[in-house]
């Protein structure tokens, strides 16, 4: 294919939730409902945690802290142009800024993916080597394990970037989601991708799924290392807000990136929930079952009204 065709295309259009006006400003209204819950949540659990001591000297609330600055910034990449496009009745973006959201789309996603499986180490540590816990999980390894995850994020989406940019495009520029992702964006190619989805598949689908299977094994050996069913029910219960985490933000993940680029009917809700209702829920998950993170909180509440 000529060279100057494959810069033909400059924009795309994203094809939203509805051409209705009437719709789409009901959809605004719930979304920024989601988006400014989100904020709220996840800044009140940093915050929380960054001025508590106790919190604060915690390998695994530190490591939480880190989770909801994730959060946050998974949401943001999508969700403020996904609120503009409500008030838009053609939702367009330019190339360079669809490869931008791609970019931080999988950057804070992979991120994300390996912070969970460091969380899940944490989690280990503590209940079933308890005596070695403070010595093991130091404030040293955990911002090194931080920012392997950031790095890890960074290497993954260099890749994917990597393979995208390189593919020309010059015809349909539709993409079939209310942002730009690989497997939408690399169908308007003008060439074969069949390799490219196969890396990419690879790519992106390998480390959810293999996250996945590690930290669903890593949760499974604390149950079975614990012979006691008081320590089994602890245990359970220290344990069941990592896993409800891990399985709503992995399970629409493996969906959408472990097969092969084919669309469903179901692909754009199911973004959806891993684009801005996960990140939502994530405070709400942690807080609602743990009582230091609520007391800690209300400790902060009286701070501020006696201020």
């Amino acid at each position: 294919m000529d060279k100057n065709q494959t810069e033909v295309v400059r924009e795309f259009f994203l094809s939203g939730f509805s051409q209705t006006s009437s719709i789409e400003a009901g959809l605004f209204v719930l979304f920024l409902f989601f988006y400014v819950s989100t904020w709220v949540g996840n800044v009140l659990i940093m915050v929380t945690v960054a001025s508590d001591k106790y919190l604060n000297s915690s390998p695994m609330y530190f490591l939480l802290g880190n989770l909801s600055f994730l959060d946050l910034c998974y949401s943001t990449v999508t969700t403020p142009k996904l609120l503009a496009d409500f008030l838009n009745h053609e939702k367009l973006i330019s190339y360079d800024q669809c490869i931008v959201q791609l970019f931080f789309l999988h950057l804070v996603g992979a991120a994300e993916m390996f912070l969970l499986t460091v969380m899940a180490y944490d989690r280990y540590v503590a209940i079933c080597r308890p005596l070695h816990y403070t010595t093991v999980m130091s404030r040293g390894l955990c911002c090194v394990l931080v920012a392997a995850s950031w790095m890890g994020g960074f290497v993954h989406s260099t890749v994917q970037t990597i393979l995208t940019i390189h593919l020309p495009f010059c015809g349909p520029n539709q993409v079939d989601n209310f942002f730009c992702d690989v497997p939408p964006v690399i169908k308007l190619a003008c060439a074969d991708t069949f390799v490219i989805e196969l890396l990419m598949v690879s790519n992106s689908g390998l480390i959810s799924t293999s996250s996945f299977v590690v930290l669903i094994s890593s949760y499974t050996t604390i149950l079975v290392k614990i012979r006691s069913k008081e320590g089994r029910r602890k245990a359970l219960s220290t344990c069941a807000s990592h896993l409800m985490v891990v399985t709503l933000f992995f399970g629409p993940c493996i969906f959408i990136y472990a097969r092969p680029f084919s669309t469903f009917s179901v692909d754009k809700m199911v973004s959806v929930l891993y684009n801005v209702i996960t990140p939502m829920l994530n405070p709400l998950i942690y807080t609602l079952r743990n009582k230091e993170v609520k007391s800690a909180m209300q400790k902060l509440w009286v701070k501020i009204i006696t201020f």
